[in-house]
């Protein structure tokens, strides 16, 4: 054999020389998965003679692209320059992704490989071959939140997709019966939040008045909000509430409209009796119309009534209209706009991951029970289709876009298909457990009967379902692919046995998974530690000092690694180690995927809301597009603090409350770990009795003073 295979365990090695043509190698964390993928490449090139260039890799992120083509040198230097180079601090990394590519020019076996991003690698079939499918001098659209990649990264849209949608928005509200419905459906589901207060008694304190009206009024019922709302679409001047004392006492009747000189009282089933108010009318000869809930069942009839009732009493020259403006009318109100802004990106995303009609969206959507959602979808539906046609015109596509146009120009397009089909005959996917469904399509698209498929992952680590990966292409690997064939890797080469040993009882708690049976090659005397404190202030104090104890052990600060939940977890922790002069990594568990560190502290490990599990069923808004189920996210969270504990390679502790620790930490069992806290002091002071008379003593008598006899204790 030209390749020497010697440093592969059984099943790695299994994995290489697999002639399957369907292959799913299921690696457990620390199992060396990158590693049998790199090799199985190196194998197809050297020992079967396979051209680098019908070769693809797919990855998906541009760092784990880099991170492959830095092992691929790193095999091609024998002096070993490269790898120095690397971990050379005093190197930028403008200089090392220079020299990345010196060398991947260098060496043509690795040049003439594909290896690429999914969104990258759809980037250059369009821009080479996509022009009949879309403008091939298109650009990429996207937002603050994503990395953009080196080769995207040239042609980047002059706007992002928030700026594209908001100015959308600001055109659409040019159309006033939008815009008013768009105020309306924001004061009362963004600001006052209607839909959550009607079950909530803690608003009912509040003056009553916990209804805003298009005009800023805060008014007492969705009745006197309609009302409000109805006088200031006709630009009708009107009072709240205003004091009135005719003759013989003080009230405030609902509404009053001076142009008319008329008061309003509208009557609810929970309105006061309005017999002595009403009297009072008489004797001061003003004008009283009273208004009834039952009224508004029909809006079209209130609308007529309050017509009949009002705009009769208005003077013939009086004007019946001014135009509104999305400036003046959400003064004071663009953060809420801006949260609608980013709803409307995320079910964009959503109907284009999961490839859904827009047109069935809106149909389930109005048919749902809840008005606050139907109103959602009826605002912004138009303004999705209005982004999608904008984008086109354009010629702009984002993230989404670029593999679901390339997998359209695969069906519409057999002569181009074919080209990739016949180019790649062996396709390698990393990190498989994150793939959604456009993903999945494209790759089926590049494959033929002779096409030999090599993907790599794990399902105990997918961790990003709010992304839109689906963790079955993994699970039912053998059902989504015809004649599949599963490899597993059972041994772990960065942790500790009792670190694997928890890992494995951990995720054994997830119904949907394939079933592992994990080993560690590492063994060590040190357990898991729990560390339960009484305080946050406790909790931070115990990791400061472990902290300095493993600096002084020799272990680098590079080594060691905080994982939290969320961000705000760490905030506390951050300022006291920085007021110490103590400096740490800090991650969030989904940021931290695919690192390692010698010694690991995993924060926040308490039940319920801001702990760990934290189980977010997300807006009912989303479920229109893709129901979410509970007992999947609390699997999907399991696998989140199943990645977090395989992250440490020595040493692991684990940080929670007591009285309040996380429901995970109890399926860790006791045989690995060790517990600590500090003792809860006594509540009741211990009795001191004379052990002759069984007096009851103080603390400072060393004699009865009883019966005299001396104390022992």
């Amino acid at each position: 054999m030209k390749v020497d295979l010697s440093a592969l365990n059984d099943k790695q090695k299994e994995a290489v020389i697999s002639e399957e043509k369907r292959l799913l190698v299921l690696a457990g964390a620390g199992s060396g998965k990158t590693k049998t993928l790199l090799q199985k490449l190196i194998y197809l090139i050297e020992e079967k003679d396979v051209s680098p260039s019908n070769i693809l890799a797919i990855t998906f992120t541009k760092n784990a692209t880099n991170e492959m083509l830095d092992r691929l040198i790193i095999s091609a230097d024998p002096k070993g320059e490269y790898e120095k180079l690397l971990y050379d601090k005093t190197v930028s990394k403008e200089d090392k992704d220079q020299e990345r590519y010196n060398r991947q020019k260098k060496y043509k076996w690795i040049d003439s490989l594909t290896v690429k991003t999914f969104h990258s690698f759809c980037y250059s079939i369009l821009r080479n071959y996509g022009v009949n499918e879309f403008d091939n001098k298109f650009r990429i659209i996207g937002d603050e939140k994503r990395d953009e990649e080196d080769e995207l990264s040239k042609h980047v849209a002059p706007e992002t997709v928030f700026e594209v949608v908001h100015k959308l928005l600001i055109e659409q509200c040019e159309n006033t019966g939008y815009l008013l419905q768009l105020k309306r459906y924001i004061l009362d589901y963004l600001v006052d939040k209607i839909h959550i207060k009607k079950n909530d008694p803690n608003f009912l304190s509040r003056d009553g008045k916990y209804f805003t009206t298009l005009d800023g009024t805060r008014v007492r019922s969705k009745s006197e909000q309609f009302i409000a709302d109805w006088f200031y679409r006709h630009s009708i001047k009107y009072e709240y509430e205003p004091f009135l004392n005719i003759k013989d006492f003080d009230f405030h009747p609902d509404f009053y409209i001076p142009d008319a000189n008329l008061y309003i009282e509208h009557i609810s089933d929970k309105s006061y009796p309005t017999k002595n108010k009403e009297e009072q009318f008489e004797k001061g000869n003003l004008l009283l119309v009273k208004t009834f809930d039952s009224m508004t069942l029909d809006s079209a009839l209130f609308n007529h009534c309050l017509d009949q009732i009002v705009k009769n009493r208005l003077p013939s020259n009086y004007h019946k209209n001014t135009t509104l403006n999305f400036k003046e009318e959400f003064n004071g109100y663009h953060e809420n706009v801006k949260d609608f802004v980013l709803q409307i990106m995320r079910i964009t995303d959503m109907i284009k991951v999961e490839n859904i009609d827009i047109n069935l969206v809106l149909e389930n959507a109005l048919k749902d029970q809840h008005e606050r959602v139907r109103h959602f979808y009826e605002l912004a539906i138009p303004i999705v289709k209005k982004h999608i046609a904008y984008c086109t015109d354009k010629s702009y596509l984002d993230f989404n876009d670029l593999i679901s146009t390339s997998a359209s120009l695969f069906k519409n397009y057999e002569d181009i298909a074919n080209k990739y089909k016949t180019k790649y005959d062996y396709i390698l996917v990393d990190e498989f457990q994150d793939v959604n469904n456009l993903q999945v399509e494209l790759i089926k698209l590049l494959l033929t009967d002779n096409t030999q498929l090599f993907c790599v992952g794990d399902d105990w680590q997918s961790i990003y379902g709010f992304r839109g990966s689906n963790v079955s292409y993994i699970v039912d690997f053998e059902n989504h692919f015809i004649n599949g064939k599963t490899i597993k890797l059972n041994l772990n080469y960065r942790s500790t046995q009792n670190i694997v040993g928890a890992s494995n009882e951990v995720i054994k708690h997830n119904k949907f998974k394939v079933d592992k049976d994990v080993q560690a090659s590492k063994k060590s005397e040190h357990k898991i530690v729990v560390y339960s404190g009484g305080s946050e202030e406790e909790n931070i104090q115990f990791c400061l000092n472990k902290v300095r104890e493993v600096l002084k052990e020799g272990v680098s600060n590079d080594e060691i690694l905080f994982l939290y939940r969320r961000s705000k977890m760490y905030s506390s922790y951050f300022y006291k180690f920085k007021n110490e002069g103590v400096r740490i990594q800090g991650k969030t568990i989904h940021a931290s995927k695919g690192l390692e560190a010698k010694v690991v502290f995993i924060i926040g490990l308490t039940e319920g809301n801001g702990g760990f599990p934290d189980i977010w069923l997300e807006d009912r808004i989303f479920q229109i597009i893709k129901k979410a189920n509970h007992d999947l996210l609390l699997e999907e969270e399991r696998r989140l603090f199943y990645v977090a504990i395989t992250r440490a390679k020595d040493k692991l502790f684990l940080i929670t409350e007591k009285g309040n620790e996380s429901s995970f930490l109890k399926e860790i069992p006791s045989a690995f770990t060790v517990r600590t806290a500090d003792a809860i002091g006594q509540i009741v002071d211990k009795v001191i009795i004379c052990e002759i008379c069984f007096s009851q003593l103080e603390k400072l008598h060393i004699f009865c003073p009883y019966c005299g006899k001396k104390q022992t204790n």
